[in-house]
């Protein structure tokens, strides 16, 4: 039996539709729920795809006529809205699903689109605040989905990287936003478009699985000093902030996390936006200034629906990169309002992956005792360790919308804390652990981290197949990275290395020194050990002594050496390999 919306879309076709049509869809529209909206989607995606073609035919015409009557209007918003309650409310509808109602536009459509506001010369074109209502659903829905791929989408993409982001409009208003008293009419729906809808488009571009190929290093070398200069600039009057300007920011820093996320391991986009300790400490400051402002954090919403989610978000995850990136003693001076603004966030923040990063935080920057006297601790291990269950557990692997790659990078912080390291084994989870590592390696790192606990190590031991299966990879795998933790987690199960054969020790210390340090304070150890060598010392450090199996080698260093010297610090009792070196000596 056709259904209404079916008949209202055919008529969609007859030229001009009556505004009694386009009200009715709208009204149709409007009546739909959170509850009901997914069996709407259901019942009538044939229909809805028509209604979606349809609007990107209206958006791609040469003429504009329409966009000032008010039955146009009106269901053009309304449409927006459904779309924005189809990404975030209706989890029962598959990806695909959403992602052809999203996305059923043709590259033919998109260049028209593109090349009207192009040649745009009214910066306030109703048209254009249009089309960043259907960029910004368009970006909300490939954040939450990153493995849905299209060529639409890499087309959309690789223009607006190519056309808008790297072009001198962008350059001259990111200049305009460096001016410390903004006019509000420097907020045309063309700065708009560029700044905040562009920005935003990019950085989910940017993290999708299928398009990780995209280089964003020069992208970071052509905005960081924009990026860095708005930030110190607006940092300290948030409270006088715009909802423009706030969108701005929020998309800017979303952005720029965007562009140093892609490559994070390798920091390459991290060492370029912050070249010195100094220019990582002030942007943090600035950043913590930011997030601070309460009323930020009250607005945190379950979805990345709003700009505070968006901003408070991503600052909090760049928290966590410029801490793993740099050493961070400077921090000890921020301690407290850092500490304060975490713990109030994770308070009042309904959205899961606001606080899991807040988590992260207080993870990485707090010490055991620190973490062990905080209300919330008892909290952190359950709620990830449920979370990173559920995702297991589910097709798509994440939990809501945290991909299981954040929630395991989470897990990696806290698996280093000794009390997390206890009630970690308390839960009798370590299987789960041990079942996931096949498909993503990095549970390896987090199973070395929590094999320093002897309860962990019983578990482990009792697990036959698992111990197999590392002595044969220890040999086999071709995975540097993981053939370290996994040389790791046996050197901390192997009671043979406690004893090692006397034969196996030189008689004679061919250093009077090892240093044993973590990599964070490299440069001060460095001038440790120059001076040493001045003074005539014969002096072990790592800096080009370790081969082949490092466990071994670290190992051979001790015993070699009369007198091993701990640098000790917080990332010192953070570092798997660190750690070792200590319990052996």
């Amino acid at each position: 039996m056709e259904s209404i919306l079916d008949q209202l879309v055919a008529a969609l076709y007859k030229a001009p539709p009556s505004s009694d049509v386009l009200s009715q869809i709208v009204t149709l529209l409007q009546q739909q729920t959170d509850q009901s909206a997914s069996s709407f989607v259901s019942s009538t995606h044939p229909s809805l795809l028509i209604l979606e073609r349809w609007t990107w035919e209206l958006f791609s015409q040469e003429s504009h006529a329409w966009i000032h009557e008010t039955s146009y209007q009106q269901l053009l918003q309304t449409l927006a809205t459904f779309n924005e309650k189809l990404i975030f409310n209706c989890r029962d509808i598959d990806i695909e699903t959403k992602g052809s109602l999203l996305f059923s536009v043709t590259i033919e459509q998109i260049n028209n689109v593109f090349l009207y506001i192009d040649r745009c010369i009214d910066d306030d074109d109703p048209f254009i605040a249009y089309i960043i209502l259907w960029l910004d659903n368009h970006s909300h829905f490939l954040f939450d989905n990153l493995q849905y791929a299209s060529p639409v989408i890499g087309y959309i993409g690789q223009y607006i990287l190519n056309n808008y982001i790297m072009s001198k409009e962008y350059k001259i208003y990111l200049t305009q936003l460096r001016q410390p008293h903004l006019s509000h009419s420097i907020f045309t729906a063309k700065f708009l478009f560029y700044v905040a809808a562009c920005s935003y488009f990019c950085n989910s571009f940017l993290i999708q699985e299928a398009y990780s190929s995209c280089n964003p290093d020069e992208i970071i070398q052509y905005l960081s000093d924009d990026y860095l200069e708005i930030i110190h600039v607006h940092s300290y009057n948030v409270a006088s902030w715009s909802k423009e300007l706030l969108r701005c920011i929020a998309r800017l820093v979303s952005f720029t996390l965007g562009c140093c996320w892609s490559n994070r391991a390798k920091n390459i986009q991290m060492e370029t936006l912050f070249p010195t300790e100094k220019a990582a400490r002030n942007h943090f400051e600035q950043l913590l200034y930011i997030i601070s402002y309460e009323p930020f954090y009250k607005q945190i919403k379950k979805d990345r629906s709003n700009d505070e989610t968006i901003l408070v978000g991503s600052i909090l995850t760049l928290f966590i990169l410029i801490i793993r990136m740099r050493e961070t003693n400077w921090l000890s001076h921020l301690s407290t309002k850092l500490r304060t603004t975490i713990l109030s966030i994770i308070e009042t923040a309904i959205n899961d992956e606001v606080a899991l990063c807040s988590y992260g935080v207080l993870c990485e920057v707090l010490t055991d005792e620190e973490l062990k006297d905080l209300k919330v601790a008892e909290n952190i291990y359950n709620y990830l360790l449920q979370m990173i269950e559920a995702a297991w557990n589910q097709t798509a692997e994440k939990y809501k919308r945290i991909h299981m790659i954040l929630l395991l990078q989470g897990c990696q912080a806290i698996s280093k804390n000794d009390s997390m390291q206890q009630k970690i084994a308390q839960s009798d989870r370590i299987h789960l652990l041990i079942e996931m590592c096949d498909e993503y390696p990095i549970v390896y790192d987090i199973i070395w981290a929590l094999s320093f606990s002897q309860d962990i190590q019983q578990q482990l031991r009792s697990n036959a197949s698992f111990m197999s299966k590392l002595t044969r990879l220890a040999k086999q795998s071709e995975n540097e990275q993981m053939r370290k933790a996994i040389n790791g987690i046996l050197w901390n199960l192997d009671i043979n290395h406690e004893n090692r054969s006397i034969d196996d020790k030189h008689t004679t210390n061919i250093f009077d020194i090892m240093i044993s340090y973590s990599h964070k304070e490299k440069v001060l150890c460095k001038q440790i050990y120059e001076e040493l060598i001045k003074a005539g010392y014969r002096v072990w450090i790592d800096f080009d002594r370790m081969h082949g199996n490092v466990m071994d080698a670290m190992a051979q260093a001790i015993e070699q050496s009369n007198t091993v010297i701990m640098c000790m610090s917080e990332q010192y009792r953070k570092s798997n390999y660190c750690r070792a070196e200590a319990q052996y000596a």
